[in-house]
C-alpha cells in the first residue's frame, strides 16, 4: 500500500475518535522491581506523525518522564509530512540519527529500512533482563502482530519494533438490511456470506447491494485480499518472509493452490453481488458507500468502526453488526490478516537503551490498553478482556476483533518488488469477476509468478 494511502485511511478511519476526551494513562510499572531510573539524565528525540497514538504518548509523557528521569522531546507533524521526514531523519548526520524512537509503519517500508541497514534490532534489549522489565510479557502481543516485525539477522530472526496500533479485517453488517432481507441472520460461513449477498442484491431489485469491497485495480488491495485467502487457506504456515502466497522458498509460489483459488474467487464473488461500479471503488469510496447505507455487508479494515459509530457523521451508527470474515477452511476457525504502525529505533540512534525504556514504557499492558481507547487497534489480548477498554466500544466490536486476533497473520511480505506480485494477484480477482475460471486464472498467475521470478 503507498504511502498516500496511508496516510489517508488513518485520517478517514479515525475521525470518530478526536472527540474521545484524552485520559490520563494509569501508573503501569513495577518500580520496586526494575530500574526504570538507569538512563537518568539522558534526552531522547521521538518523531511521530498527528495520530490517536500520539495522543495518548502527550498524556503520558509526564509520568514517564518522572518515572525514569529521561527527557522526551516529541516532535511531531502531519502525516503527509511525516514519511519524508522520517526517512532523512533516520540516516542523519554526523554519525547518528536525528530521533532515537520513531512511528514505524509495519510493512514494506519498515523491510526497506531494515535492509538498508536503517532500523536496529531490539533483540538484545528485550532479552536483557535489566533493559526489560519482568512484567512486560510480549507474549501477551498475538504472535502474528510480532512477525512482522521480525527480519532475518545472520539466521537469526529478531525484533526490529513492538506494534502499537493495528488494523486487522473483518464482516461489517448493516443490520436494517440484514433484517429486511436475511431474517436478522448473520452468515457464519463464507457460502453463507455469498447467498446472503446475492439474496439481498436480488431481492432489493439491485437497489440495495449484497455487498461492497475495494474493486479498483490497484496492489494497495493487497491487505485486504490476504485476509479472504488466509480465511480460505486456515493454518497452513504462512510466517515470514514468503507469506501464504510462497511455499517455504521463493521459487515455489502457490497461485494455483485450490485455497488460495478459493479465497480470491470469494473475493470476485462477492464483487459480483455489489453495486454496478465496484471496479471503480477504493477504500474511501466502499467505505463511505457502506456507511451511506448502501450495502449490506463490508470487509476492510477493523479501524474503520469508530467511524461508522460516530452518530454526528454516519447514518448507520448504531445499526452495525460485527464478526470475523465467516469461516471458509477446514479448520472451522477465523482466519485473516492485519496491518500495524509500530514503535521502532533507529540503526544510530544516539540513545538507543533509553528509547527502548520508552518504547516498552508506553506499550506496556496498562499504557497500551490506555493509549487504544483512543483508537480502537490495541495490540494486545489482554486490552481486548480489560472490561473498562470494551465499553468505549460497541460490544460486538470487541467480541469480533478479539476473536480475529489469535489467528491473524501480517498481510507484509518481505520481497523487494512485491507490488508488481500484488498486482498480479489482484488481477485474478478482476478475472474471475469478469467470468474467467478460478483454477484456469490461478494457473495462469502461477506462470506468470515464475516468470517474474
Amino acid at each position: 500500500m503507498n504511502f498516500q494511502e496511508r496516510k489517508a485511511r488513518f485520517r478517514t478511519g479515525l475521525l470518530a475518535i478526536a472527540s474521545i476526551t484524552a485520559i490520563g494513562l494509569s501508573a503501569s510499572t513495577a518500580l520496586a522491581e526494575f530500574a526504570w531510573d538507569r538512563f537518568s539524565g539522558q534526552s531522547i528525540t521521538v518523531m511521530m506523525p498527528e495520530h490517536p497514538v500520539t495522543d495518548g504518548i502527550r498524556s503520558a509523557l509526564d509520568r514517564f518522564e518522572s518515572d525514569t528521569g529521561i527527557d522526551v522531546r516529541l516532535q511531531t507533524m502531519a502525516e503527509d509530512l511525516y514519511f519524508d521526514r522520517m526517512e532523512v531523519a533516520l540516516r542523519g548526520s554526523g554519525g547518528n540519527s536525528q530521533m532515537d524512537v520513531y512511528f514505524l509503519p509495519m510493512d514494506s517500508t519498515a523491510y526497506t529500512q531494515h535492509t538498508n541497514g536503517l532500523v536496529h534490532s531490539l533483540q538484545g534489549f528485550i532479552d536483557d533482563p535489566d533493559l526489560t522489565a519482568p512484567d512486560y510479557n510480549l507474549a501477551d502481543i498475538p504472535a502474528g502482530f510480532l512477525d512482522s516485525t521480525k527480519y532475518n539477522v545472520n539466521g537469526s530472526w529478531e525484533h526490529h519494533g513492538i506494534p502499537a496500533s493495528f488494523e486487522t479485517y473483518i464482516l461489517f453488517a448493516n443490520m436494517d438490511h440484514v433484517n429486511e432481507y436475511l431474517g436478522g441472520k448473520m452468515p457464519s460461513t463464507m457460502d453463507e456470506l455469498i447467498a446472503a449477498a446475492r439474496k439481498v442484491k436480488e431481492d432489493s431489485g439491485g437497489n440495495v447491494a449484497g455487498a461492497v469491497l475495494r474493486g479498483i485495480r490497484s496492489d494497495t488491495l493487497i491487505d485486504t485480499i490476504t485476509g479472504f485467502v488466509n480465511n480460505s487457506v486456515g493454518a497452513a504456515d504462512r510466517t515470514a518472509p514468503y507469506n501464504v502466497w510462497f511455499d517455504g522458498d521463493w521459487s515455489n509460489p502457490r497461485m494455483d493452490n485450490p485455497d488460495i483459488v478459493r479465497g480470491l474467487a470469494n473475493y470476485a464473488e462477492l464483487m459480483k453481488a455489489g453495486p454496478v461500479n465496484i471496479q471503480a471503488m477504493d477504500w474511501p469510496d466502499a467505505s463511505q458507500f457502506f456507511m451511506a447505507g448502501g450495502a449490506a455487508f463490508f470487509i476492510d479494515a477493523s479501524l474503520f468502526a469508530p467511524g461508522f459509530e460516530n452518530p454526528d457523521d454516519s447514518p448507520i451508527a448504531g445499526r452495525i453488526g460485527y464478526s470475523v470474515i465467516p469461516v471458509d477452511n477446514d479448520e472451522g476457525e477465523p482466519y485473516t490478516a492485519h496491518w500495524q504502525w509500530g514503535f521502532g529505533i533507529p540503526q544510530n540512534a544516539a540513545n538507543a537503551e533509553a528509547g527502548w525504556l520508552f518504547i516498552q514504557y508506553m506499550s506496556n499492558e496498562d499504557n497500551a490498553t490506555t493509549i487504544g481507547k483512543l483508537h480502537g487497534g490495541a495490540p494486545r489480548l489482554a486490552t481486548w478482556q480489560d472490561p473498562e477498554y470494551a465499553s468505549s466500544f460497541p460490544q460486538a466490536y470487541v467480541d469480533a476483533v478479539a476473536a480475529a486476533m489469535p489467528n491473524s497473520q501480517t498481510s507484509v511480505v518481505q520481497r523487494a518488488g512485491w507490488s508488481e506480485f500484488a498486482l498480479r494477484i489482484v488481477d485474478v480477482i478482476q478475472e474471475i469477476y469478469g467470468g474467467a475460471d478460478p483454477a484456469e486464472a490461478g494457473a495462469a498467475a502461477q506462470a506468470d509468478f515464475m516468470t517474474m521470478l
